[in-house]
């Protein structure tokens, strides 16, 4: 008898949230490794909605006003669920039943509260299905999820894609070779068939698996995320991706084109790169990519919401950047001090930036498409360093993109501040939120903060 599932991404539970080409990549991940097995599943992604459309695809969630819990009780900032309605999702819910098992996802960390919303009403609607929990607040937090999330079994790690070869990077291009043991649970999926097993599940495969994109997951595609490799060759202190992929790997060009190509048939034109080290490799990877994009005719638009490394951003890879479409890219800097920018992971500098954004700008990429993450609230990190760094990136009349820092365990920057301290492997995640961490506990005044943020926000217009 085939068994059926339902893949569910909750809502996000936060101050502030905005579609930025958002998809959970590793719950669509599942779906494709899931798909050479004979199950009959369905995604419920509460986040696919939009309230106000913006351009390229992203737009602003609706939301909900809700209750802050104790934690963060004393915040002075409306919390929201962001997504779909309460209602809307137990009734996609019951339409679905009957169901043998449930996965859910799970993103930031600090949006755990969603994940707990979800797998409660999940029980109530179907009581005694085995809810398995994933996602990187199952990883990074497995102990808190375990204790407080509801579900009958935490995930840790991921599964690799069907999809995905390893190709070493070259010793030029990173500090680090790939490795083939990944850590703790990360596995294959070998894993996931083991979980069902307990539960009395028996998966019986009938098929090579599929890419989501043919799943029938979702009903409309105003824009597609694409992942060309996992993990990064670098190791950045206040960076959770070597926590979360041991290694660094990177699909075949040929598949990522054919992906691109078989997207761009279904009417898809907005497409948002989520690699965390997209530009490594380049002469063999992003370069005969973009190649075959630009032979293809494919008139498309690309998008960086996450930082590329300025180092790899020489003149050829600018040049094909443009001819093929990006219109939205973002630098990594974080900060323009020296030392830290050593201490951090050394991956940029700032004469790297400068010549990068000089690359950039000879193949008329404007301040409008070109912003770069500035970070404050790093351990140790003061207000001088960060207004600094604003003053460097007007000069070079770049867009600034202030991020703050948020903690996560098994980096350096965590370690760091366990021993100041400031926090314990028990904290609540809810206060290593971005949008409150640096408040709690950077010893920034309030005041000239606001004013820091303000006069950006005021240069980003002008």
């Amino acid at each position: 008898m085939q068994l059926r599932c339902i893949l569910i991404n909750p809502w996000i539970y936060d101050f502030a949230a905005t579609n930025m080409w958002s998809r959970p990549l590793g719950l669509l991940r599942v779906a494709e490794y899931l798909s050479q097995f004979d199950l009959d599943f369905r995604l419920i992604d509460c986040t696919d909605v939009v309230k106000t459309k913006r351009k390229f695809g992203t737009g602003k969630y609706p939301r909900q006003i809700i209750e802050k819990p104790e934690t963060i009780r004393t915040i002075h900032k409306n919390y929201a669920r962001y997504g779909i309605s309460l209602e809307d999702f137990e009734e996609k819910l019951r339409s679905s039943l009957p169901y043998d098992f449930v996965i859910v996802t799970s993103i930031m960390s600090y949006w755990y509260p969603g994940v707990q919303k979800a797998i409660e009403i999940i029980k109530s609607v179907s009581p005694g299905i085995p809810v398995i929990l994933g996602g990187i607040y199952a990883t990074l937090y497995h102990k808190h999820a375990s204790e407080n999330s509801g579900a009958d079994y935490i995930y840790r790690g991921h599964i690799k894609s069907p999809f995905l070869r390893h190709r070493h990077p070259s010793a030029a291009d990173s500090s680090r070779q790939v490795k083939e043991e990944l850590k703790g649970d990360i596995c294959s999926g070998r894993g996931i068939e083991k979980i069902f097993k307990d539960f009395g599940l028996c998966l019986n495969k009938n098929n090579n698996p599929r890419p989501y994109y043919k799943l029938g997951l979702y009903r409309h595609f105003p824009f597609s995320t694409v992942l060309t490799g996992s993990g990064c060759p670098f190791n950045c202190s206040y960076c959770a991706s070597s926590v979360l992929f041991n290694g660094f790997v990177q699909r075949e060009p040929s598949h990522i084109n054919l992906e691109i190509q078989e997207l761009y048939e279904i009417g898809v034109r907005d497409f948002a790169f989520y690699d965390d080290a997209l530009l490594a490799n380049a002469d063999s990877h992003l370069k005969v990519v973009l190649r075959n994009v630009i032979k293809a005719d494919l008139r498309i638009r690309f998008h960086c919401p996450n930082g590329v490394h300025a180092r790899f951003v020489d003149d050829e890879i600018a040049y094909l950047m443009k001819r093929s479409g990006f219109k939205t890219l973002r630098l990594g800097l974080e900060t323009v001090d020296k030392a830290r920018q050593t201490g951090t992971g050394g991956k940029v500098t700032t004469d790297i930036l400068e010549s990068a954004v000089k690359n950039l700008k000879k193949h008329d990429f404007t301040k409008e498409q070109v912003g770069v993450y500035l970070m404050y609230g790093l351990p140790g990190q003061g207000l001088e360093e960060v207004k600094e760094g604003i003053e460097f990136l007007k000069a070079l009349n770049l867009k600034i993109n202030l991020t703050e820092f948020s903690p996560v365990p098994g980096t350096i920057c965590w370690d760091e501040l366990k021993k100041k301290g400031i926090v314990t492997d028990n904290i609540d995640p809810l206060l290593t939120n971005n949008s409150i961490f640096t408040n709690l506990y950077s010893g920034y005044d309030p005041d000239a903060l606001e004013k820091l943020k303000l006069d950006v926000k005021q240069y980003n217009n002008s």
